[in-house]
């Protein structure tokens, strides 16, 4: 399954805006005092990621998930304009051609 490996944490925004990362997902990532992370706003999703960017690694990954799954490049082009639409219905609650 495409999103077996995500693992959710819930995290409170504490004063001053700070955050608390839970100690198995520090462990697990190696993640150290001190360390400088990165966030990136995509929508109305936040991703945190460590300093030194991996991307590289993350789209080898993420090839690796689509091939496991059978979903092709295509096939995500394909569904686009069909998921833009449903963005655009809800958060404007109306028709893109209207």
């Amino acid at each position: 399954m495409l999103y077996s490996e995500l693992k959710p944490y819930s995290i409170q925004v504490r004063q001053r805006g700070q955050l608390t990362l839970p100690r198995r997902l520090r462990e697990s990532l190696a993640i150290e005092d001190g360390d400088t992370l990165t966030v990136f706003q995509v929508g109305e999703t936040l991703l945190l990621a460590p300093r030194v960017l991996k991307t590289p690694e993350m789209i080898d990954r993420l090839a690796d998930m689509l091939d496991e799954s059978g979903v092709t490049l295509a096939d995500l082009l394909a569904d686009l304009p069909r998921i833009r639409e449903e963005i655009y219905r809800e958060r404007y609650q109306t028709n893109p051609e209207e």
